[in-house]
């Protein structure tokens, strides 16, 4: 088995300077949205898995904060990854204002992608995806995978934000999840107009009024059927009980 080795944690200076990464190329997006514009076509259309790693290539997640943005770069990968496919094979008569919205929504993710990256880009490896069990060429299909990916999104953040140490990654996180669930929302509205369903039981806990929320344990074999590598999060997990 080819194996991809991950430190568990990084040095002291290693995290600092992960962080400063981070922090400066989040401030540069909020202020200037320059991720954005500095993504390729190229970047947009690398979107075909590659198969240079055979199934089964293990990717471990580190503990801590690390880890947990580790996961989430995870998640960032695979959506970013799904609305670049979504661009670079449309459905039949895709109408403008779906492009657009599969051009706004993708961008985000995009954005959201190189955050994570500038932050544990060497801790994570760039994945390669396997979406061919959605239908690419049916918008309704197209409509279910991405809402049910911003779900998980959605409540994944939510699930590992207790887990979050570092007040100013906790405050990032927050402001990308706020993000995600206006994808959510639109998806919900598309799939679901004029319908109670937009933030029914299976969106909204009725006895707290909150999102649902995720622990890693739940979303990670969701993410990993669309993963050629194998995630080990056996390090994170125990890291987190």
């Amino acid at each position: 088995m080819n194996n991809v080795t991950n430190r568990p944690e990084a040095t002291p200076s290693e995290a600092a300077a992960s962080r400063r990464s981070f922090l400066r190329v989040a401030g540069a997006a909020a202020v200037t949205g320059g991720l954005l514009t500095a993504c390729s076509n190229a970047d947009q259309m690398s979107v075909q898995p590659s198969g240079a790693r055979a199934a089964g290539t293990m990717v471990s997640l580190p503990t801590g904060d690390n880890g947990i943005l580790a996961f989430a770069y995870v998640l960032e990968q695979l959506e970013a990854a799904f609305y670049e496919m979504v661009l670079a094979k449309p459905y039949p008569n895709m109408s403008s204002a779906d492009k657009t919205l599969w051009t706004d929504i993708g961008g985000h993710e995009i954005i959201h992608r190189a955050l994570f990256k500038a932050a544990v880009g060497s801790l994570v490896p760039t994945l390669t995806f396997d979406f061919s069990s959605i239908d690419f060429n049916n918008r309704a299909a197209v409509l279910i995978a991405a809402e049910a990916f911003e779900k998980t999104g959605v409540g994944a953040y939510n699930g590992a934000g207790k887990y979050i140490t570092n007040a100013d990654y906790l405050t990032l996180a927050g402001k990308i999840v706020s993000v995600e669930t206006r994808h959510h929302s639109i998806l919900r509205e598309l799939q679901y107009p004029h319908s109670d369903a937009f933030a029914g039981p299976t969106i909204v806990t009725s006895d707290t009024g909150l999102h649902l929320a995720y622990e890693p344990t739940y979303v990670l074999p969701i993410a990993q059927k669309y993963i050629l590598e194998t995630l080990d999060a056996s390090a994170l997990v125990a890291s987190l009980s």
